[in-house]
């Protein structure tokens, strides 16, 4: 098989993997090659519609698991691929020289074992960082129950690691991929972890101490092939941010690719619009002081899809409504629909000059249509009196008619 029928086999099967973003850092480059800008690096956009800016490709689709969602799973009839350090490494380069990348992900299937996968992987890496000095974005795939020293030899050439939780509980875990259990992935979670924490101590005291995985940590889960709901998913995400400091948890909507009594069937649509409200879920866990227990709870184990998660938490108390808008503590801010981060902290800072008017709350980039519903300025309520929650949902998410959702791909 030629170079181009296997980047062709291995960036398609790639395209499942949603855990990579643009997250530049600052690496030292002494006269190499590749950008070390810590704002970020260019994006470019993948067939599917996600944002991407990186050569997404597998190192190996050749695996030795038989996971029930995966299209390379052992026992599927697909074209088998394979390329060497070497080749990963020279068609990183020559990718970038052309300006279509600025950095790469790479991931892999378990190829024969996971010491042997990630060694490879480190080989690629070593390549890259040492024949051709390339200081750019390199994002890998830890290998769940590979060897410690090899998580750390990689976590010293690349910039962010991540290791696939695919499952939110060990019982879907074992279901959908029986050869892997959530110790298996836990664990290099908890090393990565305490070597960056360890590392950064370190160069407080050694400048010259290398790097470890200094984009820090991510993982993904697929949403909609296990029967778990959007509150076992939530509660494993705030577990995974508490107690392995991740920088991101992505979401992927499952894409029937098997047919398998356990899964949905072919004709099944992807979730896209649950992987959209469990993003928004993530952002008020992540930046907004809200806990799970407060999005969803057992009485309400599924996020709803006609309005957001932050509305719906607003319509569900009612008691906290209206909310002056120039008496509210910040807190009190972040929980309004219609006001952000960047909104709350310019309304917080225009308040020591002056009393807000609703004229004001536009221009401080308040979603005003909405966040009108919710307050009152100056004492003064536009939405319709008294607040009414049933009536403000009917305005905010009239009924729409039933959609066709497009394909993801």
């Amino acid at each position: 098989m030629d170079t181009m029928t296997k980047l062709s086999v291995l960036t398609g099967a790639a395209k499942y993997d949603v855990s990579c973003a643009s997250s530049g850092i600052s690496r030292g480059n002494a006269g190499g090659m590749g950008s070390t800008v810590s704002c970020g690096i260019c994006h470019a956009w993948s067939e599917d519609g996600r944002c991407i800016s990186l050569l997404k490709v597998l190192l190996s689709n050749d695996c030795i698991y038989d996971c029930r969602y995966c299209v390379n799973r052992r026992s599927n009839d697909v074209p088998r691929a394979s390329f060497t350090a070497r080749e990963i490494a020279d068609l990183t380069m020559q990718f970038y020289r052309r300006n279509y990348i600025e950095g790469l992900f790479l991931s892999s299937a378990v190829e024969k074992s996971p010491n042997y996968t990630m060694e490879k992987v480190i080989q690629v890496l070593t390549e890259l960082r040492q024949r051709y000095e390339f200081f750019g974005y390199i994002h890998i795939k830890i290998i769940p129950g590979a060897d410690p020293n090899l998580v750390y030899q990689a976590g010293l050439l690349a910039d962010r690691m991540s290791v696939n939780i695919e499952q939110p509980s060990e019982e879907s875990l074992r279901l959908m991929a029986p050869q892997k259990s959530l110790p298996m992935v836990y664990s290099p979670m908890k090393q990565v972890k305490e070597q960056i924490i360890i590392n950064r101590e370190d160069r407080r005291h050694f400048r010259h101490t290398p790097k470890f995985a200094p984009a820090g940590q991510s993982t993904q889960m697929i949403i909609g092939a296990s029967q778990d709901s959007d509150l076992t998913i939530l509660q494993t995400t705030q577990n995974l941010y508490q107690n392995y400091k991740l920088k991101r948890v992505y979401y992927s909507a499952y894409v029937p690719v098997n047919e398998d009594s356990n899964l949905p069937s072919l004709a099944t649509a992807p979730p896209l619009l649950r992987e959209h409200r469990l993003y928004q879920s993530d952002w008020l866990l992540r930046y907004y002081h809200f806990t799970v227990d407060e999005i969803v709870d057992p009485s309400h184990a599924y996020l709803e899809t006609d309005v957001d998660p932050k509305m719906s938490w607003a319509l569900r108390h009612p008691e906290y409504f209206p909310l002056e808008i120039n008496r509210a503590s910040y807190e009190e801010l972040l929980r309004v629909p219609g006001i952000g981060v960047k909104s709350a902290r310019r309304i917080m800072s225009q308040r020591r000059l002056a009393y807000i008017s609703a004229d004001d709350l536009k221009k401080l980039g308040v979603a005003y249509k909405r966040a009108q519903y919710f307050i009152t300025c100056k004492g003064v309520y536009s939405g319709n009196k008294p607040f009414d929650p049933l009536t403000v949902r009917r305005i905010l998410a009239p009924p729409q008619p039933q959609a066709v959702q497009l394909s993801l791909f």
